[in-house]
């Protein structure tokens, strides 16, 4: 039986893994009530774990350093509780088989070399190009859908990473480019980065650290 998590844990997590997010986007990511979400968050606060910022015209709550300790320290007997070590070990080994992949398609979205200019922009002038990465970001689609699929099973709360990242990919087939690498949506890259850094802070890794074998 999947592992469900308390609501408290789960909304300061949410912060954590989007690095700055606001009450509603809190709640619409872990489906905590709103009101409830936003009493705990005030909660975080008081006890020094979250703090509200602004950056460039938006603004939302950020983990302190007391709280991304607390977090750790929540997330690590959570996994020990729940007994799924193991399959988020698993499943942080295929996940990062994939990262690289992942990786050169967004650098392919961007870029499209030329004989003269290495690290010429993508103009988008080329279709094949295009549509080769549109591939290669659906057949990446379909991977992650079965290692998410483990994880839900063992954590409730991976779940919905691969819808995420489908939904992007719909739009981006519609023409809405920005959803590939875009900041500040719920692009391609930035759901695939969410979860690299939800796989990361639930095992206890630093990031940069060397890979698991």
């Amino acid at each position: 039986m999947t592992y469900a998590s308390t609501p408290d844990l789960l909304v300061l997590h949410a912060v954590r893994v989007a690095g700055m997010a606001d009450d509603e986007a809190v709640a619409r990511r872990t489906g905590v009530d709103q009101d409830k979400a936003s009493e705990l968050l005030e909660d975080h606060e008081a006890y020094g774990w979250v703090t509200r910022v602004a950056f460039a015209g938006t603004g939302g709550w950020t983990l302190t350093e007391r709280g991304r300790e607390e977090d750790t320290r929540r997330l690590a007997g959570e996994l020990d509780q729940a007994g799924a070590r193991g399959v988020v070990e698993q499943a942080h080994r295929a996940f990062e088989s994939l990262n690289g992949r992942l990786v050169k398609a967004c650098t392919d979205w961007q870029l499209r070399p030329t004989q003269s200019d290495r690290l010429a922009a993508n103009d988008h002038s080329d279709p094949e190009w295009d549509a080769g990465v549109r591939h290669e970001l659906a057949a990446l689609g379909d991977e992650l859908t079965g290692v998410v699929g483990r994880l839900s099973g063992a954590l409730a709360r991976f779940g919905g990473y691969d819808e995420r990242f489908a939904a992007a990919l719909v739009r981006v087939r519609a023409g809405e480019r920005q959803w590939v690498t875009g900041v500040g949506i719920a692009s391609c890259h930035a759901v695939w980065m969410e979860l690299h850094e939800d796989l990361l802070s639930t095992l206890g890794i630093p990031r940069g650290a060397a890979r698991p074998r």
